[in-house]
């Protein structure tokens, strides 16, 4: 899969949805989960901060392929599996700020939750500041509470799934400007449904000594 980017890698249409969307093989790969637990454990016994600010930054500069190449295909409930996503959901947000920060505003407007509070982002959360709570939810990977680091990895993408149904509504009043953009937001609030579930499932796995 690397052959086929150049480095930093940037997501064609759809790359986001097809990276979640597959299906994760039966048989885990032993280096995903040793590459995983070596970096955690080595990093999180010793959080240099300069060892960390690479390990946060390490996909501007060699692309998100280099992770996928090692990860991506471990279970959805499993820590390479949990690595995977939250470096997957900070590519994304890094990739289209304003977006992203569109997407969550209008999830704090119409969810009812307390995730936006999870989260941890300001509101209102323009395209900076999404941009640094993607950067602090995965330092929190490697310097704070695993678990919370997920959890609010996961109330983001809920919230912003939230925000994603609402302009899909919004877009759907509109289908004779674009027919095709309701169901592509549909299809994106989904798929962060479905990251929000996983990370979650991971945080649970991590508070009980389960995730491996």
């Amino acid at each position: 899969m690397a052959s086929d980017f150049h480095r930093p890698t940037r997501f064609p249409p759809g790359m986001f949805e097809g990276f979640l969307g597959g299906e994760d093989p039966a048989r885990l790969s032993r280096v995903a989960h040793d590459t995983a637990s070596a970096i955690l454990s080595r990093v999180r016994a010793d959080p240099d901060p300069d060892v960390v600010e690479r390990l946060v930054h390490y996909t501007d500069e060699h692309g998100i392929d280099s992770i996928a190449e090692l990860w991506s295909q471990a279970s959805a409930k499993s820590l390479p599996g949990a690595l995977w996503r939250v470096y997957l959901l900070r590519a994304l947000i890094r990739q289209d700020p304003l977006g992203s920060s569109l997407a969550f505003q209008r999830g704090t407007e119409v969810s009812h939750t307390i995730d936006q509070v999870v989260a941890g982002a300001p509101v209102p959360a323009g395209p900076d500041e999404v941009r640094e709570l993607a950067d602090r939810i995965l330092h929190g990977l490697f310097t704070g509470d695993f678990a919370v680091a997920l959890d609010r990895a996961a109330a983001f993408a809920r919230v912003s799934s939230s925000g994603l149904t609402s302009l899909a509504d919004d877009a759907d009043a509109a289908s004779a400007v674009n027919a095709a953009r309701p169901g592509e937001l549909t299809r994106r609030a989904l798929r962060l449904t479905q990251l929000a579930d996983e990370l979650a499932s991971c945080a649970r796995l991590w508070r009980r000594d389960s995730l491996d």
